[in-house]
């Protein structure tokens, strides 16, 4: 399993992250939030050297165990001292803790679900092959799946979670759709769920905007996992722990999540609340963050024809500024 996931894993923007942005040095401390098969984490290393220290997180132990043979890789005499910590990075603060150092230098955050992920079937998150309804990041420690959400929720939740999570503008029809076909029978697998949207959506619109599943599906997924409050709980933590001088690199994947980064972001940034007419701010909130990528960083189109997953990825960074 681990030499699959290694093969099938193609770190998105790799040398705009580790190279361009995220200023890696010796001595420092850099943390992969994500840490997945360790694509980004690997060449970080190279950068940090044998003084530096990489802390990768990632709650999926398949991940951290093909990681971690991954990292073994590295020559000993240039390797950093490196800590791979099982977990969810929205519990960053008790993570960082747990490794015992005052401070981070930089951090990575590539959001969404891993290629490995996508095509382990038995995971459940795709909607192009026929599996359990699961999509869990972390089965082992999760009790809620697609499944349950799929065969309990009424169709007024479901519309709201398929509504906001992927802009579907199908989500009442689809919910209506779930709901008379699990009086039928439970709804098990992805392929059975597939149908279910098919049927749900005109024939028109299915001719144009990709797979009619691919938003249902992305919206059920960030359900289970609660993406968006664990998001925004990382960020500020991670914020927390970066040391003045140190950056923040986030890559997203659809514009929910591009929304709370670059919010974030702009929160931290501007923190002012006097009155715009005021000829001077008294309020005394300093700024917390410089923002440095003013636009998303996106892919060439040359990684996108090599790395097609990599399509919608959009890359934000920011600078931690002095206390």
């Amino acid at each position: 399993m681990t030499s699959e996931y290694r093969k099938l894993h193609t770190p998105v923007l790799l040398a705009e992250c580790i190279h361009e942005y995220l200023q890696l040095k010796t001595q420092h401390t850099f943390v992969d939030a994500t840490l997945g098969a360790a694509g980004h984490s690997l060449e970080a290393a190279k950068l940090l050297g044998k003084g530096g220290k990489l802390i990768g997180i990632d709650q999926d132990e398949v991940a951290l165990a093909a990681a971690s043979k991954t990292l073994e890789t590295l020559p000993s005499e240039t390797r950093p001292e490196i800590e791979l910590l099982q977990g969810n990075f929205g519990d960053m603060d008790t993570l960082l803790m747990q490794a015992e150092i005052p401070g981070i230098d930089s951090i990575l955050f590539d959001l969404g679900v891993s290629s490995m992920q996508i095509d382990t079937i038995s995971r459940g998150f795709s909607f192009k092959e026929s599996g359990p309804l699961d999509m869990r990041m972390n089965p082992g420690k999760q009790t809620l799946n697609a499944a349950e959400i799929t065969n309990t929720y009424n169709a007024a939740d479901l519309t709201r979670i398929i509504r906001n999570f992927s802009d579907e503008k199908w989500a009442s029809r689809i919910a209506d759709f779930i709901v008379n076909a699990r009086k039928e029978k439970r709804i098990e697998t992805s392929e059975e769920l597939v149908e279910i949207i098919k049927a749900a959506i005109p024939a028109s619109a299915r001719r144009a905007g990709g797979h009619p599943a691919k938003r249902t599906f992305q919206a059920l997924r960030i359900e289970v996992n609660g993406e968006l409050d664990v998001l925004r709980r990382g960020l500020e933590a991670a914020i927390r722990w970066l040391n003045p001088g140190g950056r923040i690199a986030v890559i997203s994947y659809h514009s929910l999540e591009d929304r709370i980064v670059k919010d974030l972001f702009a929160g931290f940034a501007n923190r002012c609340t006097c009155d715009p007419g005021l000829p001077v701010c008294v309020c005394n909130k300093k700024p917390i963050l410089e923002i440095i990528t003013r636009k998303p960083v996106l892919p060439l189109p040359k990684e996108i024809e090599q790395n097609p997953r990599a399509r919608s990825a959009k890359l934000r960074v920011a600078q931690k500024l002095a206390g």
